[in-house]
C-alpha cells in the first residue's frame, strides 16, 4: 500500500466524519419567543429544561414576550441558575452553551397585546428575530412560541422575505386567546409560513392521569429533581415542584422524532397538515345557539357613530370569563373585536364603552371540539404547511384535542430528563 493511497484514505475519512451524516448532524437553530414571569409560571419550568438540553439545540435566541409583568428579568435569572451548573453539564456533555452568551442574546419583545391590525410597533425581539432569521445558513430557524405572536407578526410585518426562512412552532389555545389579533394577521398575510399550531396536544405533557404513581403530582420532583443543582433547588419553586411545562413540547420536538415531518411521532406531539383555520365573523351580536370550533378566530362587527381617533385605538371592552378584551374602530362607522376560545364551552359577553352605541351589547357563543370544525367562506385559508392537533377521537384526554400524542411518551422523556438530572447530583 503506497503512502499516496494512505494519505487518501485517512483523507476521505476525515471528510466523512466531518459530514453531518456520520452522527455529527447539525443542531437545530432554535430561537425561543417567551411570556415567562407573566400569567403562568410554567416558562420558569420549560425554560429550565431548555438549557439542560442545550446541548443538542443552538439557541440563537431568547425573547420576553409577556402577557403581564414578565421582562428578561426573568430570563436572566434562569440563566443564572443554569451558570452555577454549568459545570456539572459540560463535563457530561460537549456543546453546552456558555451563560454569558446567553445573556448577550437575551431581549425584550412586546409587552402588550397587539391591536386589531396585529402589528403596532418594532420592538428589541421582533428585530432579533429578523437578525437571526436573515443568517446565511442552510437550516431553517426554528422558531419557538411559547407565548403570545406579537413579535413574530411584527417581524414577519416589517420583514416578510424571512417567512422562508423560519419554521414556527407555536404553543397555541390560551395564548390564542390573548394573541388574536396577531394570530389573525398571519393567518391572513402569511398562509404559507411553515407552522405547527399546537392548541391541545400540547397538554399531553402534564395531563398524568394515565402515568405511573413516580410521575404523578410532585412524585417526580421528589424520586428525581430534589436537591440536585441550583435549578433542580429553583425548579420547585414553580407549582411546588409539580410538572407542568405547557411549552416545553415544542422543544421536546425537536429532540426525538423527524422535525422535517409534522405527520410522524414525535416527543413534541403529531399533527395533521391543515388547509385553513376557522374564523366566524358575526354581524352584530351572537348567542348562545351560535356554534363555532373551539380554537377559532370570532370576530364581531357592530355598527356605531362615526368618529375620529388615532388608527387601533381601542374604544370599548368585551368581557367574557372575567376577562376583558378591547374593541376598535374600522371607519365607516364600523366597530370590531375578535376573541378565540380556548376550549369547548358556553360563553356569554358584554361590552361597555362611553359610546352609547357600543355600551351594554350582550349575547353568546358555545364552541365545541374537533378544531377546525366545519367549513366556513370566512376561514383563513391556508398554504400546504401549516399543521395541527390530530382530530382522531382516540387521541383525546378528556376534551383535549391530539393530546394522546404526546402522553404515549411520558415516561419515555421524562425519565429520558431524570438521567440528565443525575448529572447534577451533589457530588460528595
Amino acid at each position: 500500500m503506497t503512502f499516496r493511497y494512505v494519505n487518501l484514505c485517512l483523507t476521505l475519512l476525515l471528510l466523512i466524519q466531518g459530514s453531518p451524516a456520520f452522527g455529527q448532524m447539525e443542531k437545530p437553530r432554535v430561537l425561543v419567543s417567551t411570556d415567562i414571569g407573566g400569567t403562568d409560571p410554567d416558562d420558569f419550568q420549560s425554560m429550565i429544561h431548555l438549557f439542560m438540553y442545550a446541548d443538542k439545540v443552538a439557541i440563537e435566541g431568547l425573547i420576553s414576550s409577556p402577557f403581564g409583568e414578565g421582562r428578561t428579568a426573568a430570563i436572566h435569572h434562569i440563566i443564572d441558575l443554569y451558570a452555577q451548573d454549568f459545570s456539572l453539564l459540560s463535563t457530561q456533555a460537549r456543546g453546552f452553551p456558555d451563560p454569558e452568551s446567553l445573556r448577550n442574546i437575551t431581549k425584550q419583545g412586546a409587552i402588550s397585546s397587539a391591536p386589531f391590525a396585529g402589528y403596532s410597533n418594532a420592538t428589541e425581539g421582533s428585530e432579533w428575530i429578523i437578525h437571526c432569521a436573515r443568517k446565511e445558513s442552510e437550516q431553517a430557524l426554528w422558531v419557538l412560541v411559547w407565548g403570545g405572536l406579537e413579535d413574530l407578526a411584527q417581524a414577519l410585518h416589517d420583514a416578510p422575505d424571512i417567512e422562508e426562512k423560519i419554521r414556527v412552532y407555536w404553543i397555541g389555545g390560551p395564548n390564542k386567546k390573548w394573541s388574536v389579533n396577531s394570530y389573525a394577521y398571519i393567518a391572513q398575510n402569511h398562509p404559507d409560513l411553515w407552522m405547527i399550531e399546537a392548541n391541545a396536544s400540547y397538554r399531553g405533557w402534564f395531563m398524568d392521569n394515565e402515568s405511573p404513581d413516580h410521575l404523578k403530582g410532585d412524585a417526580y420532583y421528589s424520586r428525581y429533581i430534589q436537591g440536585k443543582g441550583a435549578m433542580g433547588e429553583a425548579l420547585k419553586d414553580f407549582y411546588g415542584g409539580r410538572i407542568k411545562m405547557g411549552d416545553t413540547p415544542s422543544l421536546a420536538y425537536l429532540l426525538h422524532g423527524d422535525p422535517d415531518d409534522p405527520k410522524g411521532e414525535s416527543w413534541g406531539g403529531s399533527f395533521v397538515p391543515i388547509d385553513r383555520s376557522a374564523r366566524v365573523v358575526f354581524d352584530g351580536n351572537s348567542n348562545r345557539t351560535d356554534t363555532v370550533s373551539s380554537y377559532a378566530t370570532l370576530e364581531w362587527r357592530f355598527k356605531g357613530p362615526e368618529i375620529r381617533i388615532p388608527p387601533d385605538s381601542a374604544c370599548f371592552y368585551m368581557e367574557i370569563w372575567d376577562q376583558v378584551w378591547p374593541g376598535y374602530y374600522l371607519g365607516d362607522g364600523v366597530f370590531g373585536i375578535r376573541y378565540s376560545p380556548k376550549r369547548s364551552e358556553t360563553g356569554s359577553y358584554e361590552t361597555t364603552s362611553e359610546l352609547p352605541a357600543l355600551h351594554g351589547l350582550k349575547g353568546g357563543y358555545t364552541s365545541t371540539n374537533p378544531w377546525p370544525g366545519r367549513a366556513s367562506r370566512e376561514d383563513f385559508q391556508l398554504g400546504s404547511h401549516w399543521y395541527s392537533d390530530r382530530p382522531d377521537p382516540d387521541l383525546f384526554i378528556e376534551d383535549q384535542q391530539g393530546a394522546r400524542t404526546i402522553a404515549q411518551f411520558r415516561e419515555e422523556f421524562l425519565l429520558d430528563w431524570a438521567k440528565r438530572w443525575e448529572w447534577l447530583a451533589k457530588k460528595p
